[in-house]
């Protein structure tokens, strides 16, 4: 079905220097103090100002974007997808905003939409967002720090973070009462074989829990399941994703490029909360 753009509806930010609500006029969104962010051509914006910045290019750098977004497509992770999923159907208000923390390249994000809901996705590192706006245009992707979110109090519905940083304070500020939020973090034996190749003693996760004060474990799952690769560069996809991959030698590389097969666990844990008054 044809979707008049003009129909579509329209972001709301709050602004990184006042706090103050974000209007979109033509392509820029501004505040009553004149702040101003442009609306790049792909639809994200970016509310990152620049003094806000610890380096020149923050976040994930364009060849583990690639490399992510490859191996995602191939659908190695769906499962954690359809676990992620599953917990939304059961437990949320279908209506309520979601927000995808840390959303990288939005594969995530983009599965979370429906017709019924608004979702939005921030990352720090611009060429993973600029990746999300133009390939997902139904939601909303905005370049932002986790710690100093572009949002209203209590916005959300449903937060969820795959990995990303968990900065408790600012993720209860947007998320409404009553609302949910599921992490997603790597279990002990997550990519064991893939370290294992890397380190002589390869540590397994350190699955103890972040400390989450203000919120209630509703439920907690763990997911495990075996990734068998008959494609090299999926394996090289995978490892250029992990930060143990600067630890790769020349060597190591050669020696999985020339494999044929491979298999490796995928081991997560997934902890939904709810905010409680």
């Amino acid at each position: 079905m044809h979707t008049d753009i003009s129909t579509k509806e329209i972001a709301q930010y709050r602004c990184p220097l006042c706090q103050q609500a974000l209007l979109l006029n033509e392509k820029s969104y501004r505040c009553e103090n004149n702040h101003s962010f442009d609306q790049a051509k792909q639809g994200y914006v970016n509310l990152l100002p620049v003094q806000f910045k610890h380096s020149k290019e923050p976040g994930d750098n364009k060849a583990m974007v690639q490399a992510r977004r490859a191996f995602l497509d191939k659908g190695y992770y769906q499962p954690l997808l359809d676990s992620m999923l599953a917990l939304y159907q059961k437990y949320s208000d279908k209506n309520a905003d979601i927000f995808d923390a840390g959303c990288g390249e939005g594969f995530y994000t983009n599965q979370h939409k429906t017709e019924h809901n608004s979702v939005y996705g921030v990352d720090i590192a611009k060429e993973t967002i600029k990746i999300a706006a133009k390939r997902y245009q139904e939601c909303f992707f905005s370049v932002a720090t986790l710690s100093d979110l572009p949002y209203a109090n209590e916005k959300f519905g449903w937060i969820y973070s795959v990995y990303a940083p968990i900065l408790e304070n600012e993720f209860t500020r947007i998320l409404k009462n009553e609302g949910y939020f599921l992490t997603v973090t790597p279990a002990d034996n997550h990519l064991f074989e893939l370290k294992s190749l890397i380190y002589r003693q390869a540590n397994k996760h350190d699955t103890t829990k972040k400390i989450i004060e203000k919120l209630t474990l509703v439920e907690e799952q763990r997911l495990n399941y075996p990734m068998n690769f008959s494609n090299s560069d999926d394996v090289l996809n995978l490892l250029a994703m992990t930060p143990f991959a600067f630890k790769a030698n020349d060597e190591l590389i050669a020696q999985l490029t020339q494999q044929k097969h491979f298999s490796c666990q995928a081991d997560f844990v997934l902890r939904l909360y709810q905010k409680k008054h």
